[in-house]
């Protein structure tokens, strides 16, 4: 099976009827042979019951490995039939301090028989609390309470907007925001307009207008944005690039809520915070007690086991076991990469193909590890934190396994059959060619004057400004790709 775009009832048949090749894929790590041998249809089985009751009634926008679970306890999680694995995705790393910890879960039981909502159109015993405790805990004055991440993020973005009209004098709707060219927020529309997955974009716009785009890590071209693309405004309206005048926010989310229930935060110092006022920006749900008692577990778990401290141990030891498979396997793993233990191995399409990161999810699934793919060719490896060496080890050899055995014999049968998966893309609809794309910058009367300048990017709305090769300047009211962006929706003054 192959990660692609065709029908989802297809790829459902597929999942509960068989692979490609014809042949049955059973559920579990270890397959049971009662369910094998049974005469009765394996999609009576509860796991396909399941599947297809959401294939049926839910909406399409996921494309999950074939697990369905039932029960999670620490590192592990089983599906209905009873078969046991290993979780390797740990919701995204929402479930940092293991599925239904302890600590945390007698929090919700505890708070969930005394109050759960009051809404901030009063106040709680529990919510000052917690802002009491993130603030002392990550060196900030104030807290503002969501939900989602998402909403931490768009909290954040709306924060530092205000923040610049009220403190810089940024004149009315001229705003900026510079993020980094393969970011990835969310899917909600301000989100998105940040975005360069082509995925999260097409079809969505018109997209948040006032967006630069700059490489990770790349301060040199973060530096040129404010003193050479915007030389004429950046003393008057922008920040200058050094700490003690620069805006800082912390955004939190993922484990914040111990994979019990959704909380994030945005942290900021008082000067930046106060710019919200009463009635500029809410949610019903945040900072509601359930959660806020909830959060303060989960800080305390993190705090008390030190799971930080166990994050970049273990994940050491996890980046050395995965580059010795990738030196077993040097044509199939181009990269293997990653931070304490949120890590991923990048797969050569080349080699791979016609299979893809999705198969050899499936085929770990089938030794009884959990992994996501991501990109076609990418397999991230985000367990717990709590998860032991012992565990670590065991995912480390159903991966050498998986290689070794399963993917030759998989290729095989794919044998003349075309990739589904396209390579890593190098262009999207926003940046363009990231390969020495143009500034714009310096319009005067219209027109916009194009300098190239490595590394960085424009970007306005959901439209990429791209001249033809050695034009000089775009007249905005004749450029076929400028129409209706004259005025660049109110942005042209900053050029």
């Amino acid at each position: 099976m192959t990660l692609t775009k065709r029908p989802v009832q297809s790829l459902l048949n597929t999942v509960c009827n068989g692979t490609a090749g014809g042949a049955r894929r059973s559920y579990g790590g270890a397959i049971s042979e009662a369910a094998s041998s049974s005469s009765s249809s394996s999609s009576s089985t509860p796991s396909h019951q399941l599947i297809g009751l959401e294939h049926q009634f839910s909406a399409h926008n996921y494309h999950p490995v074939p697990i369905v679970f039932s029960k999670a306890k620490g590192s592990s999680v089983w599906d209905p039939e009873g078969n046991k694995y290993l979780d390797f995705l740990a919701a995204y790393s929402a479930v940092n301090q293991g599925h239904c910890h302890p600590r945390i879960t007698k929090a919700l039981q505890d708070q969930v028989e005394s109050l759960t909502l009051s809404s901030r159109a009063f106040y709680n015993d529990r919510f000052p609390v917690f802002a009491q405790r993130l603030t002392a805990m990550f060196g900030y004055d104030m807290v503002l309470p969501m939900n989602t991440g998402a909403e931490g993020v768009e909290t954040a973005l709306k924060l530092a907007r205000k923040w610049g009209y009220e403190k810089k004098n940024i004149p009315k709707d001229e705003a900026i925001i510079v993020s980094c060219c393969g970011c990835f927020h969310g899917r909600t529309l301000a989100v998105i307009s940040m975005s360069c997955d082509n995925e999260a974009t097409r079809g969505f716009g018109p997209l948040l207008p006032g967006q630069l785009k700059v490489d990770f890590g790349d301060k040199d071209a973060l530096e040129k944005i404010f003193k050479v693309g915007y030389k004429n405004i950046a003393e008057e309206h922008f920040v200058h690039l050094t700490v003690k005048q620069t805006s800082r926010k912390w955004i939190l989310g993922k484990a914040l809520g111990g994979g019990v229930i959704p909380v994030s935060a945005v942290l900021a110092d008082k000067d930046v915070m106060l710019c919200i006022r009463p009635g500029e920006h809410g949610s019903t749900f945040g900072g509601n007690p359930l959660a806020s008692a909830v959060a303060i577990a989960s800080l305390d778990v993190l705090k008390d086991e030190k799971l930080a401290e166990r994050s970049a141990e273990l994940g050491e030891e996890l980046r050395k076991q995965l580059v010795k498979i990738q030196e077993k396997f040097p044509n199939y793993i181009k990269e293997v990469r990653g931070r304490g233990l949120f890590n991923a191995i990048d797969f050569n399409h080349k080699y791979l193909s016609p299979a893809s990161a999705y198969d050899i999810c499936l085929k770990l699934k089938e030794r009884g590890v959990l992994a996501k793919p991501t990109h076609g060719t990418i397999v991230r490896l985000t367990p717990p934190l709590t998860i032991s060496m012992d565990e670590i080890q065991v995912a480390s050899k159903a991966l050498q396994d998986v290689l070794e055995f399963d993917l030759p014999e998989m290729l095989k049968g794919m044998a003349g059959k075309e990739s589904n998966v396209a390579p890593p893309p190098t262009v999207c609809d926003r940046c363009g060619i990231k390969k020495n794309p143009p500034l714009i910058h310096g319009a005067f009367n219209g027109f916009i004057q194009i300098v190239h300048l490595p590394k960085y990017y424009f970007c306005l709305g959901d439209r990429f400004l791209t001249p033809p090769i050695g034009a000089s300047n775009i007249d905005l009211t004749k450029d076929p790709c400028c129409i209706g962006y004259t005025r660049f929706n109110g942005l042209s003054r900053l050029f």
